[in-house]
């Protein structure tokens, strides 16, 4: 099998491309003829030795793929050799051939095709647990989406349309004609004052909820701005990163501007600061299913599709981690092995 290597942290250029034996699935497993691998910035922060999550160094990193079932061990239920799925890996996804629980499978309707399939995931999983298990986002609630021309926001732009929140989204300019094309009325460079943009569309309210992949100073604006009853959902700290390489200085002012929420400040301000790691819900795979069926049904009734900017060949690994920290991609970017 053909594999993805981080040996050692760096820039894109340390991403390697192996050879290997393919893998044996264990019982409970089914092994995967990968298609199609979803890129996501927790590989870049992995890359970059900055993700706290990551296996040591050297791993192989991905945490979603697309493909076709080619064998089926015991103790494995509703799969058979042939099946075309997508899947969550716990890293190792950077590879042409996987193992992997079989509950952390999906069948794929016979008409969604490998890319798709791969760009709904992490993306999808992540803006669902945001806004509606933990966000409560119902019809009519304002909802600010940082980084929203990213694939995490613009599943999240997707989501509100369908239960009927209203966006509002920050984004680098050269996005704004897309998101705006994708339904977004409200779009604000990132570098400008949202804030005040936020307010005004509130009548000085703040919006209901507010998501956040950024951190640092970000937390403390994001959270003043909240209306009352309002969530901030944090997601990500790309705030601590700056550069192809490890800052020491920038980690450092991550941590510097951390703020601790108490009960006492929370209740007061009856505000709520909510925290969303996907990648720490591998023991609850029958809720995730849950919220992955609601996401099928969606994608059956035609109600989105996910929008894929690039998809790199393995050999351009580095291309597609450099495309993603250049802030070039609009949606999903994926690598074909």
């Amino acid at each position: 099998m053909k594999q993805i290597w981080i040996p050692k942290a760096g820039g894109p250029e340390v991403l390697r491309l192996d050879q290997s034996p393919d893998p044996m699935p264990k019982n409970g497993e089914i092994r995967i003829r990968v298609e199609a691998v979803g890129v996501n910035f927790a590989d870049i922060m992995g890359r970059m030795g900055v993700y706290p999550d990551a296996p040591a160094i050297p791993f192989v990193p991905g945490y979603e793929v697309a493909g076709t079932v080619d064998q089926v061990m015991p103790g494995v239920t509703g799969f058979q050799e042939g099946d075309k799925v997508l899947a969550l890996t716990r890293f190792g996804g950077y590879s042409d051939v996987v193992c992997v629980p079989h509950k952390q499978a999906f069948k794929r309707f016979d008409w969604m095709n490998a890319q798709d399939g791969a760009a709904l995931l992490v993306n999808y999983l992540t803006a669902y647990q945001m806004l509606v298990v933990m966000g409560s986002a119902k019809p009519g609630d304002k909802a600010l989406i940082h980084g929203v021309g990213g694939g995490v926001g613009l599943a999240a732009l997707d989501i509100c349309r369908i239960i009927g929140a209203e966006p509002i989204g920050t984004a680098s300019a050269h996005k704004h004609e897309f998101l705006k094309e994708r339904g977004l009325d409200v779009v604000i460079d990132h570098r400008q004052d949202f804030g005040r943009v936020a307010l005004d569309l509130t009548n000085g309210r703040g919006p209901q909820i507010i998501l956040d992949p950024v951190g640092g100073q970000l937390w403390h604006k994001n959270y003043r701005l909240l209306a009352p009853a309002g969530r901030l959902i944090c997601y990500g700290i790309s705030s601590g990163v700056a550069g192809k390489k490890r800052s020491l200085w920038h980690l450092f002012k991550a941590a510097v501007n951390l703020r601790f929420y108490t009960p006492v400040r929370l209740m007061s301000d009856n505000k709520g600061v909510l925290g969303v790691n996907l990648a720490h819900l591998w023991e609850y795979t029958d809720e995730v299913r849950r919220w992955m069926g609601q996401i099928m049904s969606w994608y059956d009734e035609a109600l989105f599709r996910p929008h894929i900017d690039r998809a790199f060949p393995f050999t351009e690994a580095a291309a597609a981690h450099d495309y993603i920290q250049e802030r070039k991609n609009i949606g999903k970017v994926l690598l074909i092995p």
